[in-house]
Parts: C-alpha cells; sequence; structure tokens
C-alpha cells in the first residue's frame, strides 16, 4: 500500500448518540404556570364571599332574594347604609366604636406586653427563662374557647362581666405574641449594642423604651395588626362576657339581628349584610396602610 493511499484512507467513525438533557427553563416555565393557577385559584376563593357580599349589600329586599345573587339588581346602597345607620338609634355606631376600643387599646396594650417579655425572654438570662418560653409555646395548644368559661368566672367573681374591662383585660395577654416578640428580638436587637448603651450609662427601662422599642418597630407593627384582626373578629368571648347592647361588638350585634327575624318576624338581612361590608373596611384600611410593616414582619419572622 502506497504511502498516498495511507493517508486517503480514513477510519470508519461511529455514529454516537447524544442524550439531550431537559431544558432547565422549559422546567421553570411549567413550574411558573402551575404555581400561577394556584394563585389565580386561592384567590378566586378568597375574593368570592367578598364580591357577594358587596353585590348584596346594594340590593334590596325583594332583589336579594329575587335576583341572581353574583350580579347586581338595581343599586339601593346609599339607602342601605342610611338603615344601618339609623336603625335602633344608631346602635351600629356605638357597636363600631366599642369595637374599635376593645381591638385598639387591647391590641396596643398587648403589644407593649408581648414586646417586653420577648425581649427579657431573649436578651436576659434568669433561672427558669427555658421553662417559661416552654409554657408560653405549649399555651398555643390550649383553644381560646376552653379559656372562656374560666374568664367569665373569674369576671363574674369580681364583678366586671359586661363592662369593657371584660374584654381589654384578656386581649392583653396573647402567647403568640409574645413568641414573635421573642423571635424579632433575636433577629434585630445585637447584645453588642445592649451593653454599649449599658456602659454609657442607660439603664433598662430606658435601653427598652429608648433603643429597643425603635429597633422593634417593624415587628411591633406585625404583632399588633395580628392581635388587632384576631380581637376585632373575635365572637365566642364577648357573647360570653356581654349582656347589655350598649358594649357590644359589630359581630355580635350584627349576629342579634340575624336572630331578630326568628324572634319577632323582622327580616334584617339587609342591614346585616350591609353592615357586614362595613365591618371589613377597617381590616382593609389597616392592611394596606400597614403593608409596609407587616409584610418585612412576617418575612423576617419566618427567615428566623
Amino acid at each position: 500500500m502506497t504511502l498516498t493511499e495511507q493517508t486517503t484512507e480514513r477510519p470508519e467513525v461511529r455514529s454516537v448518540r447524544r442524550l439531550t438533557r431537559p431544558d432547565p427553563a422549559s422546567r421553570g416555565r411549567g413550574g411558573q404556570r402551575f404555581l400561577l393557577v394556584g394563585l389565580v385559584l386561592a384567590s378566586s376563593y378568597s375574593l368570592f364571599p367578598v364580591w357577594w357580599l358587596v353585590v348584596a349589600a346594594t340590593k334590596d329586599r325583594t332583589a336579594l332574594y329575587q335576583s341572581n345573587g353574583l350580579w347586581f339588581s338595581g343599586w339601593h346602597l346609599w339607602e342601605n347604609l342610611q338603615q344601618v345607620f339609623t336603625y335602633q338609634d344608631g346602635i351600629f355606631l356605638r357597636w363600631t366604636a366599642n369595637s374599635f376600643l376593645y381591638a385598639g387599646v387591647g391590641s396596643l396594650g398587648g403589644t407593649l406586653i408581648a414586646l417586653a417579655t420577648g425581649y427579657g425572654l431573649a436578651r436576659f438570662d434568669f433561672p427558669g427563662r427555658n421553662a417559661i418560653f416552654a409554657c408560653v409555646v405549649g399555651s398555643f395548644l390550649i383553644p381560646i374557647a376552653l379559656l372562656t368559661l374560666p374568664l367569665y368566672l373569674l369576671f363574674s367573681a369580681i364583678g366586671m362581666v359586661d363592662t369593657p374591662w371584660a374584654m381589654l383585660i384578656p386581649c392583653l395577654i396573647n402567647p403568640f405574641s409574645v413568641y414573635l416578640a421573642k423571635v424579632y428580638t433575636e433577629a434585630t436587637i445585637p447584645y453588642e449594642l445592649l451593653e454599649a448603651a449599658r456602659i454609657d450609662g442607660a439603664g433598662e427601662l430606658r435601653i427598652f423604651f429608648s433603643i429597643v422599642l425603635r429597633m422593634m418597630t417593624t415587628g411591633g407593627a406585625t404583632v399588633f395588626l395580628l392581635a388587632f384582626v384576631n380581637t376585632w373578629n373575635a365572637f365566642f368571648l364577648p357573647l360570653t362576657v356581654l349582656r347589655g347592647k350598649e358594649n357590644w361588638t359589630l359581630n355580635l350585634g350584627l349576629y342579634n339581628w340575624t336572630g331578630t327575624r326568628l324572634e319577632s318576624g323582622i327580616d334584617l338581612t339587609g342591614l346585616v349584610l350591609t353592615g357586614a361590608l362595613l365591618s371589613i373596611v377597617p381590616m382593609a384600611i389597616m392592611m394596606v396602610a400597614m403593608r409596609r410593616y407587616w409584610r418585612t414582619g412576617v418575612t423576617l419572622g419566618a427567615l428566623k
């Protein structure tokens, strides 16, 4: 074989089958679509009752029972609002003021107590600290309804039944708020800063009110918002400890209007639905006004 033939002859090349890997971008797009569908379904499930409530509040009594429940039939919202604010000499406004009193004052005081307790559990070393924190966490397992009857017996013995204190005192103690405050303290308050303040001569009360509270604004706002919503939506506790209409909350008052049809034959369904729509307006305003705080606060707690 000549040299030319050796150079022109090429070895046989076997075809190699390459395995194609799935594109990570396509898998990511599939997961995003699934997540988007889930968010749409969850949003629809959450907004559907609100939409029905808005539509129902714009109808009169006849359209409420004879028209499509998911679409408008006339516009009687202003008439319904006037009836709500004037029925029984404007008792609805009194219930609204009571709800703001219980939820606002109780949540504000409860937030301050929770921040102080969480700060003490997180940044002070004392005997029994772990046992106290274990009791705080263990109290999550106790339903609030189980504590209502003992609270009623206690308040009845000391003469606080049917007074604002019967609602305010339970709002001041919230174990879950204490737990959140402890988590936020551990994440935002360094030991070095507290030691520097003590070296400069600051007392513990001054450190707490001048340094700790300012640094825990986000966590405190989250604790306050959760406590406010919980107190605003409370039903079983005010049903047990409040008797006179003058001290009722919005939820309890609307519940009483619902039972009026069974007792006296007067249909107040339109007033109840309009009042229920008004009762969620403060919650919506609170969530929008404090969204910057509770978003950051919930994220901080989740990361911790």
